[in-house]
């Protein structure tokens, strides 16, 4: 998809959520792959936050109009807050909240992070539960995966875009600034812990569409080390938790 027509699309969308929500809508924001400038094509989605004055029942329904086009052309429904529960959600959602002000852009209203008070204070916490959660999702989906090699190597190259997000909450636990781009993040999320970076590296030229073409033993022990490597992240971060 072009990016005239995610554009086209985008400012359609606007124009919905200002016919439907009025005076109530605050804010649109779109934030992750798009807004940092590391979007792959048929592989990210395009974020959308969507701050409202107030959220009832019937704000949410009025807004199933707007959404369907979106959905229709393969776009994930946006997250909606009140402007409220943005200044007060950031110490439940450090990990999200320090991403989007990290990552993104005012499509329309206000900035609604300009006044988002960031805390570290759970991070640590959510960092570890977001990591275990999605390696245990990664070996429930590796079994059916495991005996063809598109389906292993869409797993990993999708798998890796939601670590290297999470890989940047575990830079700041390091007190480090972490860069927007994955791959750099990734990259110096490898060197801040001394991993092995040429399970990533392979697993990112697929992302890309540059790596060879692996035959199923070499993709089942490129799941292995990207898995390990992954496993290694893992036990830092719970080691930060036992040195306290």
């Amino acid at each position: 998809m072009s990016k005239r027509i995610v554009q086209d699309a985008l400012n359609h969308l606007i124009d919905d959520l200002r016919s439907t929500h009025g005076d109530n809508l605050a804010s649109v924001v779109l934030y992750g792959s798009a807004a940092a400038g590391d979007f792959v094509e048929l592989r990210s989605d395009y974020n959308l936050l969507i701050a409202l004055q107030r959220i009832t029942p019937e704000d949410l329904r009025l807004a199933q109009a707007p959404m369907r086009e979106w959905q229709r052309l393969g776009h994930p429904l946006p997250v909606y807050f009140t402007v409220e529960e943005l200044r007060d959600a950031g110490d439940v959602f450090p990990i999200e909240f320090h991403q989007m002000e990290r990552a993104r852009v005012v499509l329309y209203g206000a900035d609604p992070f300009e006044f988002v008070k960031l805390t570290s204070e759970n991070l640590r916490h959510q960092t570890e539960y977001e990591l275990r959660s999605k390696l245990i999702q990664l070996r429930q989906l590796y079994i059916p995966a495991s005996v063809s090699v598109e389906r292993l190597s869409a797993l990993m190259s999708d798998s890796l875009a939601s670590f290297a997000a999470l890989f940047r909450a575990v830079l700041l636990l390091k007190g480090m600034e972490p860069p927007v781009a994955k791959p750099d993040c990734v990259r110096m999320t490898v060197k801040t812990l001394n991993l092995d970076g040429e399970p990533f590296e392979r697993v990112f030229a697929i992302r890309s569409d540059d790596a060879l073409p692996l035959n199923e033993v070499d993709a089942n022990q490129l799941f292995g080390d990207y898995m390990t490597q992954i496993e290694r992240v893992i036990e830092t971060v719970d080691e930060m938790d036992e040195k306290r």
